[in-house]
């Protein structure tokens, strides 16, 4: 692969860094005083409508998606560096540029599997960061991490689906904005393969026996700017057969195909969370003095700084060359690259935010610094689209193959 970015991509990068400079980073304190001071915490800040605004008139929107007819027409090289810029201000960049999850990937699932009236009803208002969206996959009361043990039921009934089950940590869910959840759930439980028991539905949030029960918090933070973690509940919802993604028992394959890209998207971001804590670091080390010199001149201190650069340069290319695989041979043909950078990444990245952390000290887990924010995103994303062991298993048993 070639290591230059393109003309295309230069262009793209120049722009939304000057855009973090002189929009993004300034908005993020405003954005935490509007929102204190907004009656729901859910409701958006002004300040993120001025952002979205502004990115696209700069066009800088909906980068995530390849097809041109919807999104920039990107390739998953082009995309990866755009993304690790984001990921340097995760609360409002990916949301000021409708690169956002859980949106992002229930914008591929409707592009790629819904039908012209899905693609009209609920795909257009998203593009255009008129709605949110919600994916509801994950449940409380099972392992999730194998997503063949779901156990919300639908049922057809005459030309309606009747949706039973609950699901938790559905994202974006508590945001008022939130019209459409991607619900999957066993359409033939008693199936012979049970990869194709599963189905996914449109569910309009308005649907009667539809109940968001509650906000669920990551290490005590409700994440406001990406529309909370719900639990949710489905109780005898009804809706068309219409509202039917794909085909019966396709529900397995589409996610995996919508997982496959938001790993990607994760991992690129992450490696812009772990620049924005070395840069704090390295702001942090230079500006405070302990027994008598600077941070700075601390060997534990020095060796946590290289040792960051270091684990970021090389999470960096592991990325880019999963990107131009998936490019070049497909998400099935860079399996094994994608399962190495979900493993990787959020792990390493952990590591360079605890240390950041412990040299801003009780700053470090303060409000006045992001650190602790991006401590609790970053280890959540060791579970989130399939926890570190899942894909461990997976990628021995791939190794362990060639030699049996």
């Amino acid at each position: 692969m070639d290591f230059a970015f393109d003309a295309r991509t230069e262009e793209l990068r120049a722009k939304l860094l000057a855009f973090m400079d002189e929009y993004v980073y300034p908005a993020e304190a405003v954005a935490h005083e509007q929102r204190a001071r907004q009656e729901s915490p859910w409701d958006t800040p002004p300040v993120v409508e001025e952002l979205k605004a502004e990115a696209k008139r700069q066009g800088l929107w909906n980068l995530f998606l390849p097809d041109a007819e919807y999104g920039a027409g990107l390739t998953n090289l082009q995309y990866a560096p755009l993304a690790e810029i984001t990921g340097r201000s995760p609360q409002l960049a990916p949301t000021a540029t409708n690169c956002a999850a859980p949106d992002t990937g229930n914008m591929e699932v409707l592009a790629q599997f819904g039908n012209d009236e899905q693609k009209k009803r609920w795909l257009e208002p998203l593009l255009a960061g008129e709605s949110r969206s919600a994916f509801a996959m994950t449940e409380p009361e099972v392992a999730s991490s194998d997503a063949t043990n779901i156990t919300t039921h639908i049922r057809r009934e005459g030309d309606e689906y009747v949706i039973n089950g609950r699901k938790w940590y559905i994202s974006g869910a508590m945001d008022p904005r939130c019209e459409i959840f991607i619900v999957m759930g066993k359409t033939d439980p008693d199936g012979p393969d049970i990869r194709r028991q599963q189905s996914m539905v449109l569910v309009p949030r308005d649907t009667p026996g539809v109940r968001v029960e509650r906000a669920m918090q990551v290490f005590g933070y409700e994440d406001h700017y990406h529309g909370g973690h719900a639990e949710v509940a489905f109780e005898d919802a009804r809706v068309p057969v219409a509202n039917l993604v794909g085909e019966e028992g396709g529900g397995f394959a589409i996610a995996q195909a919508r997982l496959g890209p938001g790993r990607i998207h994760h991992c690129m971001r992450l490696i812009g969370m772990a620049e924005r804590a070395i840069e704090l670091m390295c702001r942090r080390a230079v500006s405070r003095t302990a027994f008598g010199k600077a941070l700075a001149q601390q060997g534990v201190v020095q060796n946590w700084i290289a040792d960051a650069r270091v684990a970021v340069e090389q999470l960096r290319l592991l990325v880019l060359k999963t990107a131009w695989m998936m490019d070049t041979v497909g998400n099935r043909g860079a399996h094994t690259e994608i399962q190495a950078i979900k493993i990787a990444t959020p792990r390493t990245v952990v590591g360079i935010l605890d240390r950041a952390i412990q040299l801003h000290g009780a700053g470090g887990v303060s409000q006045d610094f992001p650190l602790a924010e991006l401590y609790a995103g970053a280890r959540t994303l060791m579970l989130a689209d399939g926890p570190d062991e899942v894909h461990q298993r997976s990628l021995a048993r791939r190794e362990l193959k060639k030699y049996l």
